[in-house]
């Protein structure tokens, strides 16, 4: 991968191989995050964005950062990404009536199966997959 790149599955499937245990990728690029997440104080370069990585190849389990709170940064951040403001006026207003400071993140559930079980794919932890050409269970 290249600095300032975001990861894709294969780059961290070649990272995690080395790692026998979980790894944390923090401070993100900016230019390559999304714009709802804070930047890193006294490096704008940076936001305040996690990824946790499982070991041996497993890949992404956790994706997560620290929100923007700060509506005037968030207009121009939407700006800078070349959004268009008026698809975030509903999460705009969350943050004109006042915000505090919070955090998300997501899990992906079946991807930490996949790991506790050692499984080798994710659609082994699907109770009922679906893929092409075949609908049914």
């Amino acid at each position: 991968f290249q600095d300032g790149e975001d990861l894709g599955s294969s780059d961290e499937t070649v990272l995690t191989r080395v790692f026998s245990t979980p790894v944390m990728v923090y401070n993100w690029p900016t230019k390559i995050k999304a714009f709802y997440m804070k930047e890193v104080d006294g490096h704008p370069e940076f936001v305040k964005g996690v990824d946790l990585l499982a070991p041996e190849g497993f890949g992404e389990i956790i994706g997560g950062s620290e929100r923007e709170t700060d509506i005037n940064i968030l207009l121009k951040k939407i700006e800078e990404h070349e959004l268009d403001q008026a698809d975030f006026e509903w999460y705009l207003d969350l943050r004109r009536f006042g915000s505090v400071p919070h955090a998300g993140f997501g899990l992906g559930l079946e991807r930490l199966v996949r790991w506790c079980c050692d499984l080798h794919h994710v659609r082994e932890t699907i109770p009922f997959p679906r893929r092409y050409g075949h609908i049914k269970p």
